[in-house]
């Protein structure tokens, strides 16, 4: 199964507003579906349904308080030159949230063999780019400030992701709810 852990983008105010956004920007790239946005807080992979209850257990005893966050700012990586993916970010108080609950995340799988290969950087995936476009970085500049609104991040989910010829379909297998 291949799965990861994520918070999904409850808010209709921004998705809308996304969405929006993804109908403005004048680039040639394939739009994340509005139910698909999320925040990837680790990607575990493909893994077996053993451990992927060992997982559960362990995600189980993530301790966190609900915390607000404000989206905004648009980038690219790994470069606005040759960008694979388009990204929406948070405000600093939101992304140092975001950033700790990942940390709580990784510490709690280490045990179970899990490492995370690059440091998270708090964005949402809203373009996938499979052919070179070139340098998107005046396109960009054009939406640099947006607001796109604010959510209050109240759990995070396990999912399963099904690769298919229309893109992923991602499934939940569970959530957990902030609690102090």
């Amino acid at each position: 199964m291949r799965i990861f852990v994520a918070i999904e983008i409850s808010s209709n105010e921004i998705i809308d507003s996304i969405s929006k956004f993804q109908s403005e920007i004048n680039i040639n790239a394939k739009p994340v579906e509005p139910h698909n946005l999320h925040f990837t807080l680790q990607f575990l992979g493909e893994i077996s349904q053993d451990t992927v209850e060992k997982v559960m257990m362990s995600l189980n005893s993530v301790k966190f308080s609900s915390f607000m966050i404000n989206f905004k700012g648009v980038g690219a990586f790994p470069k606005l030159k040759f960008p694979r993916v388009i990204w929406i970010g948070t405000d600093e108080n939101g992304g140092n949230s975001l950033m700790k609950l990942a940390k709580k995340v990784e510490n709690t799988l280490i045990p179970l063999g899990f490492s995370i290969d690059k440091p998270f950087k708090p964005h949402i995936t809203v373009f996938r780019i499979k052919n070179k476009i070139g340098d998107v970085s005046k396109e960009l500049d054009k939406f640099k400030s947006i607001d796109f609104g604010t959510q209050e991040i109240t759990g995070f989910k396990l999912k399963q992701s099904v690769l298919s010829s229309k893109g992923p379909v991602y499934s939940d297998l569970m959530e957990i709810k902030a609690r102090s």
